[in-house]
């Protein structure tokens, strides 16, 4: 997973996306700019007469939450409704002051390009408050009126935000070191420092000392629309413009930031530390099938260790202890106790807990200063007191965000796509007559019914025990410095020159993560993105493995569109999905780079297939988050205890609609397992296109040489942060689409060639 900061010029935008991104996990997503505040501000000089949006309300929220009354519930929902939401008495620049001021500056300089100067005028008046002093004064010192000084503006505008856009997230890097990194014990203060955000009031500081406003005044405005229009024809300059001036098109106050920021932390420590220890999850009949010392984070690894079981004896059995766990999670029947606790054993079929055998603890077992009790008593509802909280925090955003004003609408705008697009390509994955087809298959390969698990099936995987490997990445990577030694010879093997392999390997440092892993990049040219990934005490099992090459594909994304760009306004993707999609690219080679390389025209049918079913797979729970969110909006009083009942019901319901029909069960939650959802809202969809982008991608390169992947793949990340279909058409001829993944899987579930 990406834990992706945008770059300062985005600062304001924290708003738009929960302020933390995973191979399963997480910081800032990359955002694409806010429409504009106002359309006519945005316009060369349309509605003269006509009033600015405000971006703050005329008063407060009436409506607004409060924290839900559970004591357990986590502090940021608390604080996030105790933020300002408006400043009633501070108002904006009338129509009257707006128009005399163009009408004076247009008579004082004539030479000028009028329609600029209106636009800019507008653009500012519609944040700028009486509590700002003199805009006429602002405006006359700030307005560049001639081509050497915009360029001169420009310049200056994007050295400088780098920089501070680069400090302030290497700020941010060193604040979460230790709730992120493995390299020492967990302290209690850890947790504190990782709620602080250097980005909170950043924006908030930009507008108070006018930076915001002066690059408002002289740089454009665009709406999501407008670029995806217009956008072909602009230049790497306007491109550049657009996504300065789109950071500054509303006025979000710092309290509200942070409020955000404090929640994902929250949510964020909360998931770091959900391990099961697998030894002491008892089979139905009350079995050990888990070997001593597996710990397992929710939900990456027990995803993950269900894959993996295919391909052991007992691997049903496995399966279906592990889906009864994941049940338990979501529906928060789990007891508290057994969370990161081998002392206790549990059955997660009777939901029985005991105390474990004094000799199946393990010796690296988590020190507990009170004995261990075994308590039955469920877990309180607290991983829906986290998305609760979450949901309160960014609510405090919308007063401010006029054109996207809830949470989902933010996180279409920020991906750069209508939310009715989104969910067409969702649902043309859920609806398609090949998933019976795809289903079929999978019933023929494993020699029985499917059930709920297999939505976790892996076409071509299974084939080699996972222990086996476990023995290979282990041994190979004891450390997180053994696999950063390796990476000039894992990105050779990938088809990078050895001169660009040393330069990527030199730019990239690996640290052994808490949590399942994630990449964090780098937005200063002279820092380096990080890759993190968990690293066991007996070293890098398989698992550890495929998350740090799927990290790797970020972070080398990550140096190109950094180092390689032309204007680091424009380091980064258009959106998450696509550094999703390069990252995938990565990840499917993990084997080859192990040196177990399958090549034939089998080995690809079922490269597509596999393809087909993990897209169909995350789609499901994508579905569910948006449905839970947009219920969330429709009932913003509800209480963790509701929130709980209504995720469950519409994972159910999502399940018995587009599931059951081919891996049956009945009230299957599975769908709302997935530990995004408490930390980085509203994430998931971007995976769903990450892997139709992915496969766009991948198929524009099938067939050619490990040299002229790693050719292409530099192009596509060098093409930096322009409008999604833009980016897709230059990388592969085409805009983003479902239909060439279900074209390649019609054919590859007939038979016959693509």
């Amino acid at each position: 997973m990406n834990r992706r900061t945008r770059p300062i010029a985005l600062a304001v935008a924290l708003t738009l996306a929960a302020p933390l991104a995973a191979c399963g996990k997480k910081l800032p997503m990359p955002a694409g700019d806010a429409s504009a505040t106002a359309t006519e501000a945005a316009s060369e000089d349309a509605g003269a007469g006509a009033s600015p949006t405000p971006t703050a309300p005329a008063e407060a929220d009436a409506s607004a939450p409060s924290p839900p009354d559970d004591a357990a519930a986590p502090e940021a929902a608390a604080a996030a409704d105790t933020a300002p939401a408006a400043v009633p008495d501070d108002p904006q620049p009338t129509n009257a002051e707006v128009d005399a001021l163009i009408d004076r500056l247009r008579d004082a300089h004539p030479e000028a390009d009028g329609a600029r100067v209106a636009r800019g005028v507008r653009q500012v008046a519609a944040l700028w408050r009486k509590r700002d002093g003199d805009l006429e004064a602002f405006v006359d010192a700030q307005l560049a009126l001639d081509d050497a000084a915009h360029d001169a503006l420009f310049a200056r505008l994007e050295a400088t935000m780098e920089q501070l856009d680069g400090h302030a997230n290497e700020v941010g890097r060193a604040m979460r070191w230790g709730s992120d990194v493995a390299d020492g014990p967990l302290l209690p203060v850890d947790g504190l420092l990782a709620t602080y955000d250097p980005y909170a009031h950043l924006s908030e500081d930009l507008f108070q000392t006018k930076v915001a406003f002066a690059v408002l005044l002289n740089f454009p405005l665009s709406t999501v629309a407008e670029r995806a229009e217009k956008g072909a024809d602009w230049t790497r300059r306007q491109w550049a413009e657009a996504r300065l001036a789109g950071a500054f098109d509303r006025r979000v106050p710092g309290e509200v930031n942070a409020a955000i920021a404090a929640a994902s932390a929250e949510g964020d420590a909360y998931v770091a530390g959900y391990n099961l220890w697998m030894h002491h999850v008892l089979g139905e009949g009350g079995e050990r099938r888990f070997p001593k010392g597996k710990r397992l984070i929710s939900h990456w690894n027990l995803r993950d260790e269900l894959k993996a079981n295919y391909a052991d004896a007992d691997g049903l059995d496995k399966q279906r202890t592990i889906v009864r766990v994941m049940e338990r999670i979501v529906t928060q029947e789990i007891p508290r106790a057994v969370i990161d606790d081998p002392r206790l054993d549990w059955n997660p079929f009777t939901n029985e807990v005991t105390l474990a055998p004094a000799d199946t603890v393990e010796a690296e077992a988590p020190k507990r200063a009170a004995p261990a009790v075994a308590d039955a008593a469920r877990e309180p509802d607290t991983r829906f007191q986290h998305v609760l909280a979450l949901f309160h925090a960014q609510r405090l955003a919308d007063p401010y965000s006029p054109a996207a004003p809830t949470a989902l609408a933010r996180a279409f705008e920020t991906a750069e796509l209508p939310e009715e697009r989104v969910r067409a390509l969702l649902l043309a994955i859920l609806e398609s007559p090949l998933v019976k087809q795809a289903a079929a298959e999978v019933e023929r390969r494993l020699g029985r019914p499917l059930e709920p698990q297999d939505l976790w099936y892996e076409f071509g995987g299974g084939d080699t025990p996972e222990g086996e490997l476990d023995a290979v990445t282990r041994a190979r990577y004891p450390t997180a410095a053994a696999f950063a030694e390796d990476l000039p010879r894992i990105l050779g093997d990938l088809g990078f020159t050895p001169e660009k392999a040393a330069f990527l390997a030199d730019h990239i440092e690996v640290d052994p993560s808490r949590g399942a892993g994630h990449a964090m990049q780098a937005t200063r040219r002279g820092d380096k993105p990080h890759l993190r990934t968990r690293v066991e005490p007996g070293g890098m099992d398989y698992k550890g493995y495929n998350i740090a090459v799927h990290e790797l594909g970020h972070n080398v994304e990550q140096v190109f569109s950094l180092y390689e760009v032309d204007h680091t306004l424009l380091s980064g993707v258009p959106n998450t999905a696509f550094t999703e999609a390069l990252a995938f690219l990565f990840q499917a080679r993990d084997l080859a780079l192990l040196g177990r390389p399958t090549a034939d025209a089998e080995h690809e049918r079922l490269r597509v297939l596999d393809d087909f079913w993990n897209c169909w797979e995350i789609t499901g729970s994508a579905l569910v988050e948006l449905d839970v969110w947009r219920w969330l909006y429709e009932h913003p009083e509800a209480s963790a205890a509701e929130l709980r009942e209504a995720t469950v019901r519409i994972a159910r319901e999502t399940w018995a609609r587009y599931y059951a029909p081919v891996l049956h069960g009945e009230d299957v939650s599975l769908l709302g397992i997935y530990s995004h959802t408490l930390s980085i809202p509203l994430y998931l969809f971007n995976y769903v296109l990450g892997h139709l982008i992915a496969f766009q991608v991948e198929q524009h390169v099938a067939g050619a040489d490990k040299a002229l992947f790693a050719r292409e793949f530099e192009f596509m990340a060098k093409q930096g942060r322009i409008g999604p279909d833009l980016w897709m058409k230059g990388a592969t001829g085409a805009p983003v689409s479902a239909e060439p993944l279900l074209t390649a899987a019609k054919n590859a579930l007939s038979g016959t060639p693509e």
